[in-house]
């Protein structure tokens, strides 16, 4: 390919320090190195801006064969110089092959080996890169947890591409081309990239949410082999009938869009679907669904010509359920974009394709034989070579009997057989007398072989019969491989076809499994604008509604201007947690065109989904738990805009009470600080309510206070789940106490200390072995004191006060 970089200066991103230049310029002049990595069907990928020295990752992500994903970024991104491993898998290959014949846009490709797109080299070339901002002091440990605060580490192809762009742009000084040769390539920025229109959800977000949930495989045996999905939002919407219609939902899932028209194309199918008078419409496609099957792999396998019987199998039920979606499709409301597609699209390639396997394949006998077999009538020349065969056995019998006439008397049958490959044989059954090779000697017979106590010889009559019939059954199964390539040929020719099959039906399938579960759950269709409102009437949460008997619906309200930010405060086991995540689910929800669990909503849409909610353990990355915590903050606190949802479940209880305090009531100052269109919808849940008493946050219309409802009945404290305005004040910690079973005593001991606290009043200790020993000391004191005599003149008062009294004094001042 022809390299795009053609001024050093320019290309590279040489600025004068004293020149005016506009933005657009700089654009132009600015060089972007994008290094990419595919492997088994995940995409890792990043680049490096030399406009603003920032560096831009994407976290691995799924893409088929085809590469859309990475199409579209580079679309989006249109780099200069595109950078992989000579060690590629194929399909990257055929897409920068392709890339390549673009005449408008020709990038410089790049290949480094493939050592150094090693995982453990991307690090350590992560943790050398130059990075002016920090001091050159900074400790290597101090340096990797800074870094785990601006880049994911649970991504290995992106850190591998990772390494080997830095590589490439310390071997082209990018930027720093006329520097000394001491002087790294400045990175200033890290950011984390996602396409336009595409939703940010981080790897946390998915597991905190339980949009994805692995469980092992409940069989022993499946154990080591794989996973099944838990629950899990994407366990309850996928209904699914194809695996390709799994497979796309998925992807759905990982890349939530914004784009309206995507949105809008889903709603329209889905509210047809729900729509009670279309089940029986619902039913019957998604009973031909279920006969989708791995079009990619049949074609694929065709142009290696190693197709089976149950390929072509697969191949012609698809098709033929695809004509039968189709022409269902052209009886539906045309209005609506997908079927309209799906009635244009699906050409009348599909019919010619299944008339023409279904005229040439006999799948009886193919299955019977383990091989392509073609029907009647379809070439003059094999019919008569089967009717040869079919005629074979009593031909060969007449056969038999005439050469029996020339034989030794001694021998009373024969035989005539045909074996392939090898033709015409006499066979004879074997004399006692016949016990050498010499002894089976025969005249006017060639000996072939000793089979089974038979002999087999070839004839005169034999040769004449292999001149004249030939080797009817390699013939046979030459000429149907022959009609089987010529029909791989005319299915492969319709094979565009053949791919918009499998796309539209997939996305069919989707849809309807989505239609399927909001029937089932009665969820309703949300309203989608380009506002920054989200207003939720009586939501439920998806998964906990299926759990539990009784689920108290709740509502919530986020304005433009108003209420952006809610501090939810109430008792633990109050719901807080649940309506959190309740809220981030619904959002979730709309933003893959789904219903949503709630009686109304209307959902602006947001531009990613940003959380503190799961203390996350990691040893591989040497990071403690709330330093982990203390990284997720930061993500939302740097990556929210005023269109993104921040969800934040007691930040700051990972360290001492002050310190946690502090930096929960400065994140929401930092919010609050902002101009109103740049202040996200953020819901935090906290049990610090010294955050209100306090008075640590300003007084302001984006801030408003939640708490859920709880009533206590004598001692004991119900849940009522409602939420309502207002703060609670207390935490209810000892009533919690109670139910979870701590013994009583303990429990009064803790509600005695937390009021003396409270009061600042000084709690005493309480230490019950040592009370008792001083009330026994105490009555021994008094027992010996009554029973002196006073009036006796030799009792010295003095010394037994001295050695009885003073020391249980000492001893009481001691303990006190």
């Amino acid at each position: 390919m022809a390299a795009a970089l053609e001024d050093p200066r320019g290309a590279l991103g040489f600025r004068d320090p004293g020149s005016n230049i506009d933005e657009e310029e700089e654009d132009d002049t600015a060089a972007v190195l994008l290094s990419v990595l595919v492997q088994r069907g995940q995409l890792g990928l990043c680049f490096y801006d030399s406009g603003d020295s920032s560096l831009h990752y994407m976290v691995d992500s799924p893409d088929n064969y085809e590469l859309h994903l990475l199409s579209r970024v580079i679309q989006e991104v249109r780099p200069h110089v595109i950078l992989t491993s000579a060690k590629q898998e194929r399909c990257l290959t055929q897409y920068l092959k392709q890339l390549g014949s673009d005449p408008h846009y020709k990038p410089e490709v790049v290949t480094y080996p493939y050592v150094d797109f090693g995982l453990e080299v991307g690090k350590q070339r992560l943790l050398s890169a130059h990075l002016p901002f920090l001091p050159a002091c900074i400790s290597e440990r101090d340096k990797m947890s800074y870094l785990s605060s601006c880049i994911t580490f649970d991504s290995p192809l992106m850190l591998r591409a990772v390494g080997a762009l830095l590589k490439c742009l310390d071997r082209r000084r990018v930027g720093v081309e006329l520097e000394d040769s001491a002087v790294g390539v400045p990175i200033l920025q890290f950011h984390a990239y996602t396409l336009k229109e595409v939703v940010y959800i981080d790897r946390d977000t998915y597991s905190v949410l339980q949009i994805f949930k692995s469980d092992l495989h409940p069989s022993v045996y499946k154990l080591q082999s794989g996973e099944k999905e838990g629950l899990s939002l994407y366990g309850i919407l996928n209904r699914c009938k194809s695996k390709f219609g799994s497979k796309l939902l998925r992807q759905w899932f990982l890349r939530p869009t914004r784009d309206l028209a995507v949105l809008y194309r889903r709603q329209e199918v889905i509210r047809f679907f729900t729509s009670p008078r279309n089940s029986d419409v619902l039913n019957t496609l998604q009973a031909s669904l279920r006969n989708i099957r791995n079009i990619p792999g049949v074609l694929r396998r065709m142009t290696l010509s190693s197709t089976k019987v149950t390929d072509w199998q697969s191949l012609y039920k698809t098709v033929f359920s695809a004509v039968c979606i189709r022409d269902s499709m052209r009886h539906l409301p045309q209005s609506i974009q997908l079927f309209r597609e799906i009635s244009e699209k699906l050409s009348e390639d599909l019919h010619y394709v299944a008339a023409l396997i279904n005229r040439v394949v006999d799948f009886d006998a193919s299955l019977e034989e383990n091989r392509f077999t073609v029907k009647p009538n379809v070439d003059p020349a094999i019919d008569e070579k089967k009717r040869r065969m079919m005629g074979l056995s009593d031909f060969l019998t007449d056969v038999a009997r005439r050469e029996l006439e020339h034989l030794d008397s001694r021998i009373s049958s024969c035989c005539v057989i045909y074996l392939p490959l090898i033709g015409f044989l006499l066979s004879v059954p074997r004399l006692p007398s016949m016990v050498e090779k010499e002894d089976f000697e025969m005249e006017g017979l060639e000996f072939m072989f000793l089979s089974d106590d038979r002999l087999h010889y070839r004839s005169q009559r034999t040769r004449e019969l292999d001149s004249l019939l030939g080797d009817l059954h390699c013939d046979i199964r030459d000429m149907e491989t022959a009609v089987m390539t010529q029909l791989q040929s005319a299915v492969l020719e319709k094979s565009n076809s053949l791919y918009q099959v499998l796309d539209l039906l997939a996305e069919l399938d989707c849809l309807m499994a989505m239609s399927s579960a909001s029937q089932e759950y009665s969820y309703s269709s949300p309203k989608l604008a380009r506002h920054r409102t989200i207003a939720i009437t009586q939501g439920r949460h998806p998964l906990l509604e299926l759990c539990s008997p009784v689920f108290v619906a709740n509502s919530f309200q986020s304005s433009e201007s108003e209420g952006r930010i809610k501090v939810i405060t109430g008792p633990n086991s109050s719901g807080k947690s649940i309506f959190l995540k309740q809220v981030g689910l619904i959002v979730f929800m709309a933003l893959i065109g789904s219903d949503v669990p709630a009686k109304e909503a209307e959902v602006g849409l947001v531009d990613g989904i940003f959380t503190r909610m799961q203390s996350r353990e990691s040893v591989s990355v040497g990071l403690s738990t709330f330093m982990i915590d203390l990284n997720q903050m930061a993500l939302a606190l740097n990556s929210s805009t005023g269109s993104s949802l921040v969800l934040i479940d007691e930040f700051g209880k990972g360290t001492n009470t002050v310190d946690g305090l502090s930096l929960l009531a400065a994140s929401v100052s930092f919010w609050l600080k902002k101009p109103p269109v740049d202040v996200p919808h953020v819901l935090l849940a906290t049990n610090f309510h010294s955050l209100m008493q306090l008075g640590l946050l300003p007084t302001t219309g984006m801030l408003s206070f939640l708490t859920l409802e709880t009533a206590v009945d004598r001692d004991e404290l119900v849940f009522l789940y409602q939420l309502k305005e207002g703060i609670c004040q207390s935490s209810y910690a000892a009533n919690i106490a109670a139910l979870a079973g701590l013994p009583t005593c303990l429990v009064h001991r803790a509600m005695e200390a937390s009021e003396h606290y409270r009061t600042g009043k000084p709690i005493k200790r309480i230490d019950k072995a040592s009370s008792d020993e001083q009330a026994k000391r105490c009555q021994s004191v008094v027992q010996k004191f009554l029973s002196l005599d006073l009036e006796d003149k030799d009792v010295d008062l003095q010394s037994f006060m001295k050695d009885e009294l003073l020391p249980s004094a000492g001893e009481l001042l001691n303990r006190s």
